[in-house]
């Protein structure tokens, strides 16, 4: 796999060559209204949620999960939901047509309060079958929101004066596929040319950006005191860039269970207990010594997902159990951008 430094060598190259700082006009999304006076944004964030292959295509915990989704969003709000990939257990979907969209995905969330857009990347599971397809949903879904492999979210915070951005990554494309069941780690992308387009691309899109939130989300953990642990491509990659550029928070799934970690100032939400559920932890001493500050994989949570809500200086998140209960909480502050980020 190529490092770090080569990528960045071959960014500079394509830089001077093509001007890419100037390539990528930002485009915000619209946000419901509701009457002009609101001064946050919310969302919910919750990974692996993807059923299951064969009837009734769903889990006790999904479901149980889902309702309390629900609960939550019509509660405290929810503008949209990030979807963290493992979408469809165990091998993703063949086709646009896949009775799985409707049996784990429209069938599953169909309260009002989650009619909202979800933005979706892909997990290991889904690239078991074709990841294609789950973006070509798009153009048959209301909420469906898959663009591209890769992208980015730019969002004005209501009557604020601050934005948000969320980059989504296919974190897959990046280090390469894992077997759950061999508990094998990714042993490098298929495609090395396009893991480095996809590297250059974020280093890209980290360097310019001017946003006062600035999340990065992917499916595999950059650092787990689960099952798979910390993702060591990541550790080279893209851990850098999330501390030179001082991102926010990192999201993702993959362990499936509900964690938070800080280290170097970034905030490390994993939320993968969509629809099943691990209290293991044989990497406890694998991550920064105290950088863990929450953890919970336990089955009688019957799931969890997290919720988030930006405001003029602060994004606050709240881990929630699917049975109805908050069970930890922690602010964050607006990013400082030092003079030599944006353009």
């Amino acid at each position: 796999m190529l490092s770090l430094k080569m990528a960045l060598t071959l960014l500079s190259i394509l830089t001077a060559a093509v001007g890419v700082t100037h390539c990528f006009p930002t485009v915000f999304q619209d946000l419901e209204d509701n009457g002009g006076n609101r001064t946050s944004i919310r969302f919910l964030a919750v990974g692996d949620w993807g059923g299951l292959p064969y009837p009734p295509y769903v889990t006790a915990v999904q479901k149980t999960t889902a309702r309390e989704m629900s609960k939550v969003a019509e509660h405290m709000g929810a503008d949209f939901i990030l979807a963290l990939g493992d979408n469809f257990y165990f091998r993703g979907v063949d086709s646009v047509d896949s009775q799985r969209f409707q049996e784990t995905f429209e069938s599953v969330y169909t309260t009002k309060p989650l009619q909202v857009p979800w933005y979706v990347l892909a997990g290991n599971h889904d690239h078991a079958g074709n990841v294609k397809a789950q973006i070509e949903y798009t153009l048959k879904s209301d909420r469906w929101r898959f663009p591209s492999y890769y992208y980015e979210l730019n969002f004005r915070i209501p009557n604020t004066g601050k934005t948000l951005t969320i980059i989504m990554l296919d974190t897959v494309m990046l280090c390469g596929n894992s077997n759950d069941f061999a508990d094998e780690k990714p042993r490098g992308p298929l495609d090395a040319w396009q893991a480095t387009r996809q590297l250059l691309w974020l280093q890209e899109r980290l360097a310019r950006s001017k946003a006062d939130f600035l999340l990065v989300a992917g499916h595999y953990p950059v650092w787990s005191v689960s099952e798979h642990g910390p993702t060591e491509c990541l550790l080279q990659s893209v851990h850098p860039l999330l501390i030179k550029h001082n991102v926010t928070a990192y999201f993702c799934g993959h362990d499936h269970n509900l964690q938070y970690l800080e280290e170097s100032g970034v905030g490390y939400v994993v939320s993968g207990a969509g629809n099943f559920l691990d209290p293991d932890i044989r990497h406890w001493n694998h991550v920064p010594k105290g950088s863990l500050k929450f953890f919970t994989g336990q089955a009688s949570t019957l799931g969890g997902f997290v919720h988030a809500e930006v405001s003029k200086n602060k994004l606050v998140l709240t881990f929630f159990q699917a049975k109805g209960v908050s069970l930890y909480r922690t602010v964050l502050t607006q990013r400082t951008i030092h003079p030599s980020d944006g353009n």
